[in-house]
């Protein structure tokens, strides 16, 4: 009966592990497509582990084998039900949730059942299993678990999502989950109730119970990796995009270490591991100090997937070592998932809360630092040498100091050059006054992430001059310019008002923005809106979102810029966005899309939503003007009408040809980041 208890421990994974970025996708446009939509679902597929484990211990500590059975084929069927007869498509959130409980809302409904029986199936087998197998090494199965979860995480991005619409791809989840519940069932039947008479409070009588200060340091070791995976996530998906590409890799990494330490010991080895995490650490923490924070991605990923892993690798590694008998074993994977739930929600729920920056990362750190010098205490020296262990005394010190001195000293010190530096849902976003170059008036200047998001001249003169990328050469300045006065002007994605700079008495200029914080900001730290002598409207909501509700608009120039840190939300970007924005233009408007990136080539994308809908579009990109507070910028200008822009106006020296489109166009059924990265 071995290979039912690994087929349905493994298939069980597999699916609890596809289903997170197939759904955090599907809610994704819901929620503006921030960066924190993917801390906030892995919060609550954490939180939801928890309680199956939770369930499963106390089925097996209180229930004999039949009731335990009866149980858990009950609760089996109800969630096969609430699979089956899911309606295709979910309702939306409801606008008046703060975004987190309007996620945390939705996935309860979505896939909440289904998703909390998964999570019990790894414990409960596993005990079942050491019932049945006395001697026999169960924890190996929990290895075969996180291996299943691992698959899923590879094969999402690199076989299902390339070549499935999302809504086949749910249903080949719902025809995997209903098999998994008839080999879960058949399981329970065979393995529960005809179990032994006795609970399995009876595997390893007389093993001593494990003490509180164990199970504490079970869960801290759990939550440490928990934690850096939702940091070192949000840390890389802020700045490139919110795409599962890039939730995929951290978490099966984190996967990959479970497999790893769990198969067995060969694979943990404290010489080897604990020097490699006290480097990866160090480069780490130099990262995240003020002046490396615009380190190139070529860096950034590598070095902190690495970094991570190694991180990952000791904790779970002396989490392996600390692991009690088989009598213990679902009080051991409770605290497991307790920790880790608990670095989910100080990720997602506190962190926000607590610091107006990303501090996260370097608390979990040096939280992780702490707790791995705790563990070795109880072990021999892991360095060679007679100074062996002082050496990891004072190597560990030296990077525990260097955290505190980030966190306590260099952070606030940075943070307290600005002028603003607020924290929100959405992200951080900071205001600093500083001198433009060449002789130019001071500016002041809005950031989010490392990416700059608007800036004004403070010279009063100076105060309605359009700067950064929205210069007058720039392909939104020459569409708005060559529009006919009044214009009616779109533009999703506020930042700093910026554009407002190019409003005149008579026009209409109404501005698409998520981030309530992002108003508040503009109005109170910027002249652009305050000085604009046109009409200024503000929608606030997801932007797409929002034209769906609306009659159309006849705007002359509708503009998409709409970034979060250097990404822009992937359902903008749709073949279904583009038609959208088309229904609120004039007959000969003009739609002017921002592809400015470092790391995306976004005019690939449009390039192929032109030729889908058989729009015509030309690529803009203006050079730098440092005196002007000009920066270089892409834009992709598309119209309906095929003479549009052979019109004397359009023909600019910064007019470049379109690249190649990507080979398929993005849907929201189907997009894939692999064909454009730079």
């Amino acid at each position: 009966m071995a290979w039912l208890f690994a087929g349905t421990i493994f298939l069980s994974a597999y699916l609890l592990f596809l289903v997170q970025p197939l759904i955090a996708r599907v809610i994704l446009p819901w929620f503006g497509g921030a960066a924190a939509v993917w801390a906030t679902c892995l919060m609550f597929f954490q939180l939801t582990l928890l309680a199956g484990y939770l369930y499963a211990h106390a089925s097996i500590r209180y229930l004999r084998p039949r009731r335990q059975a009866t149980l858990h084929l009950c609760v089996l069927a109800l969630s096969l039900y609430t699979v089956l007869a899911a309606p295709a498509v979910h309702p939306t959130p409801l606008a008046d949730l703060h975004p987190i409980r309007g996620i945390l809302a939705l996935l309860t409904v979505m896939v909440g059942v289904p998703y909390f029986v998964l999570s019990t199936t790894s414990p409960l087998a596993q005990a079942w299993y050491a019932e049945h197998n006395p001697g026999r090494p169960a924890y190996r199965l929990y290895a075969l678990s996180n291996a299943g979860s691992f698959l899923a995480l590879l094969t999402y991005p690199a076989a299902i999502e390339p070549v499935l619409h999302v809504r086949a791809q749910m249903w080949l989840w719902r025809a995997g989950y209903s098999a998994f519940a008839v080999a879960c069932g058949i399981l329970t039947v065979r393995a529960a109730w005809n179990g032994k008479a006795k609970s399995s409070d009876g595997l390893s009588a007389g093993a001593e119970s494990p003490r509180l200060g164990d199970r504490l340091l079970w869960a801290g070791l759990a939550f440490c990796p928990s934690a850096l995976l939702v940091a070192v996530t949000t840390h890389m998906t802020q700045n490139i995009a919110p795409i599962p590409l890039l939730w995929v890799a951290p978490l099966a990494l984190y996967l990959l270490s479970f497999i790893l330490t769990f198969e067995g010991s060969r694979w943990y080895s404290r010489r080897i591991w604990l020097p490699a995490f006290i480097i990866a650490a160090a480069l780490i923490t130099a990262l995240l100090f003020p002046d490396a924070r615009n380190a190139s991605v070529k860096t950034v990923i590598p070095l902190f997937s690495a970094g991570f892993f190694c991180c990952a690798m000791t904790c779970h590694g002396e989490l392996y070592r600390l692991r009690p008998s088989a009598r213990h074993l679902t009080a051991f994977y409770l605290m497991i998932a307790a920790g880790g739930a608990a670095g989910g929600l100080f990720v997602g729920i506190a962190s926000p809360l607590l610091f107006n920056n990303y501090l996260e990362l370097p608390i979990a750190l040096l939280v992780a630092v702490i707790l791995v010098m705790i563990a070795l205490r109880r072990a021999a020296p892991s360095l060679p040498g007679p100074h062996g262990r002082l050496i990891e005394y004072a190597l560990t010190g030296a990077l525990a100091s260097g955290l505190i001195y980030l966190v306590a000293w260099e952070d606030p010190h940075w943070a307290a050059g600005y002028r603003v530096i607020q924290r929100n849902f959405y992200g951080v976003l900071r205001v600093e006054d500083v001198d433009a170059d060449d002789g130019a008036p001071e500016m002041r200047q809005l950031h989010h992430g490392t990416i700059n998001h608007g800036a004004e001249f403070l010279r009063a003169d100076w105060h309605r001059r359009p700067t950064t990328y929205y210069g007058p050469k720039s392909g939104v300045g020459l569409a708005i310019r060559a529009a006919l006065a009044p214009r009616r002007v779109g533009i999703i994605g506020l930042g700093a008002g910026t554009l407002a700079a190019y409003a005149a008495p008579g026009d209409t200029f109404r501005f698409y923005e998520i981030n309530p914080l992002v108003v508040d900001i503009a109005r109170s730290q910027f002249y652009f809106l305050r000085e604009c002598p046109a009409r200024v409207d503000i929608v606030m909501g997801d932007a797409r979102l929002s034209l769906e509700r609306e009659q159309p608009q006849n705007y002359d120039v509708l503009a998409v810029d709409a970034f979060s840190g250097d990404s822009i939300p992937v359902h903008l970007l749709t073949v279904e966005a583009f038609r959208e924005y088309f229904r609120h233009l004039k007959p000969e408007g003009v739609l002017a899309v921002h592809v400015s990136n470092k790391y995306l080539e976004l005019a690939k994308v449009v390039a192929e939503a032109a030729r889908a809908l058989n729009k015509h579009a030309i690529l803009i990109n203006n050079d730098s003007e440092k005196e002007q507070g000009i920066y270089t910028a892409d834009w992709v200008l598309l119209a309906t009408d095929p003479n549009l822009f052979a019109m004397p106006q359009w023909i600019v020296a910064d007019r470049d040809p379109l690249p190649d489109p990507v080979r398929r166009e993005w849907t929201d059924d189907y997009s894939s980041i692999l064909g454009i990265l730079k």
